[in-house]
């Protein structure tokens, strides 16, 4: 419930703040909304903003969400070698040292965010610690750190902005074109109660094309992860980390979070899962040393 609440109140809070930035934008230029090029606009502000936003806002969602606790000052070993070995591999990859944390879960799994990758977060869970072997353990926290290095949460937001304004622009277009064909001959000040209507519809029907668009680029990154992460700690640290997580428990993560973890969720199918199956990954890998 925590989790929908805060999902919830975070997204109002987008829509009202593009809200009052559209109404600028049009005042300023005055623009029609419903003309092609105000569409367009619309298109873009909700479709780059929400994403872009979102991306700013990652930490705090990732933190409160999952109810990560954030390491400043390490109370055991096991948190002294989390914090060193995530800061050994940022050196090595050339970034600034991301905040450290562990969340309350039974899954094997960790994830990565943050608005850039030197203002990221590297999170594991509870599971992970106390199922994984240190080598494991060490060869999870170099994917995660690779996927920072990689600026991999900016290009998936970017991509997200592209295809959220594609899905958004023709959704109001062909909902324009089916009303004026149904309402053709009926005099209105604005939009009928078909045009919102059919621009819900196509913006499902598109979104969920779109979602496979947005997939299919979260596995290529999980590939390149790995390989970052080979090439930190080596493969057969990497293919055994993977071996570990056949046995996982469902992943609880959700959103970004599950695009940047180390597990995959459980998907309806493969076009639309955020990780490749772990096979292929470990296949991917028999290649390095």
């Amino acid at each position: 419930m925590k989790r929908v609440v805060l999902f919830l109140l975070t997204n109002l809070a987008v829509m009202l703040v593009l809200g009052v930035v559209l109404s600028i934008v049009f005042s300023v230029l005055g623009i029609s909304s419903r003309s092609m090029g105000g569409i367009l606009i619309i298109a873009a502000v909700f479709g780059f903003g929400g994403s872009f936003i979102s991306l700013l806002m990652s930490k705090w969602i990732a933190k409160r969400s999952t109810g990560a606790y954030v390491i400043e000052q390490p109370r055991s070993g096991t948190e002294q070698w989390l914090v060193n070995t995530v800061a050994e591999q940022a050196r090595q990859r050339g970034i600034n040292m991301p905040e450290v944390a562990i969340y309350d879960s039974p899954e094997i799994n960790a994830f990565a965010t943050g608005p850039s990758k030197n203002n990221a977060l590297v999170a594991v869970s509870s599971g992970l610690l106390h199922n994984m072997s240190q080598e494991e353990a060490e060869a999870v926290l170099a994917h995660e750190v690779s996927h920072v290095a990689n600026g991999d949460m900016v290009t998936l937001t970017l991509i997200q902005g592209v295809v959220n304004t594609f899905v958004i622009f023709f959704a109001k277009v062909l909902a324009g074109i089916v009303d004026n064909f149904l309402n053709g001959d009926e005099e209105q000040s604005g939009p009928s109660w078909t045009y919102f209507i059919f621009d819900m519809v196509f913006q499902v029907l598109f979104g969920i094309l779109a979602s496979v668009v947005v997939a299919y680029f979260s596995r290529k990154r999980e590939f390149a992860a790995d390989r970052g992460a080979a090439e930190l700690v080596g493969a057969h640290k990497m293919r055994a980390a993977l071996e570990r997580l056949k046995g996982n428990h469902e992943s609880q993560l959700e959103g970004s979070m599950m695009a940047f973890g180390i597990a995959p969720g459980r998907s309806i199918g493969e076009l639309f899962a955020s990780h490749p199956p772990l096979d292929a990954r470990i296949n991917a890998l028999s290649t390095q040393s």
